[in-house]
């Protein structure tokens, strides 16, 4: 039912799909940026997810076939990301894809990349505009590691919350050792927390979502982890942290979350920053879903 086509945009390998079926018009686009914390997962990994999505939706998929860490550092693998996206609006019309309904999605990691691509995106004239972002478990934010979802699913299977920062820090190539405090929420200055605490913050978080939450005893900031890991506090890296100016020019947004996931509340908090920037979101939770 599909053409399946390896090729490079500007460089990035990707994998494109194609319904063979002839069209009345011009299709949809899906740009897939895949999961794997930016270390592993590959064009393969989502094969069928993407041949799935091409089939079902009748849309000409695009799979990004990013360089991974530590070989290619980051943010190497968010430009890439940024460069598929940019050379495929600019040449839509060679796939039968009408430029203005291209969206953009990913999973895990992928919707990180998403998320940023989007962002980055938001103020650019010369190209058309990204009709819809799809993030799936998204990780958006590496602030907070102690939020309602952290606590709960604290020891869930394939991504705990110390597997978390453990593969931030091996994508970012940081020593280990640096987990337990940023798990505790040393590497955050004061004068962040009270920043930022309006967009991150278990207050924010719907109540049903917050049984048996402990709210985590204060820790003491320590300004050697803190300079350890600026990459942390950029958006592209933490999108959730972007300036409104940026958020209230995204695209309409579907954001997918799962009770079993460490990363369920930064979907949630980016759900209600966009919603509070008239942003159109549509959520879907997957109650008994994991990451």
């Amino acid at each position: 039912q599909l053409f399946i086509k390896d090729l490079h945009f500007d460089g990035v390998p990707v994998r494109i799909y194609l319904p063979r079926e002839p069209s009345a018009g011009k299709r949809r686009g899906v740009i897939f940026c895949h999961g794997g914390c930016g270390i592993f997962g590959s064009i393969r990994s989502h094969e069928r997810a993407c041949r799935y999505i091409a089939k079902k939706s009748d849309s000409v998929v695009v799979s990004v076939g990013y360089h991974l860490s530590p070989e290619y550092k980051y943010p190497a693998q968010t430009l890439e990301c940024l460069t598929a996206t940019v050379h495929f609006l600019q040449t839509a019309d060679t796939y039968g894809v009408d430029p203005a309904r291209i969206i953009l999605s990913g999973d895990s990691a992928g919707g990180t990349y998403a998320a940023s691509v989007c962002q980055e995106l938001v103020h650019r004239t010369d190209l058309p505009k990204i009709r819809a972002q799809v993030l799936i478990n998204p990780f958006l934010q590496a602030l907070n590691f102690n939020l309602p979802s952290h606590q709960k699913n604290a020891f869930a299977a394939f991504l705990s919350r110390e597997r978390t920062v453990r593969f931030i820090l091996k994508y970012l190539n940081k020593d280990c050792s640096l987990k337990e405090p940023i798990l505790a929420g040393s590497h955050v200055p004061e004068s962040m927390n009270l920043k930022y605490r309006k967009w991150i913050n278990p207050d924010l978080i719907p109540e049903v979502f917050k049984l048996g939450y402990k709210p985590p005893l204060p820790t003491s900031y320590l300004p050697r982890v803190h300079e350890e890991v600026p990459e942390l506090f950029e958006c592209k890296f933490s999108p959730l942290l972007a300036e409104d100016a940026v958020v209230c020019h995204l695209p309409d947004t579907c954001i997918v979350t799962c009770g079993h996931d460490v990363l369920r509340d930064d979907g949630l908090l980016y759900k209600k920053r966009l919603e509070d920037n008239n942003v159109r979101v549509t959520w879907h939770h997957v109650e008994k879903g994991f990451h």
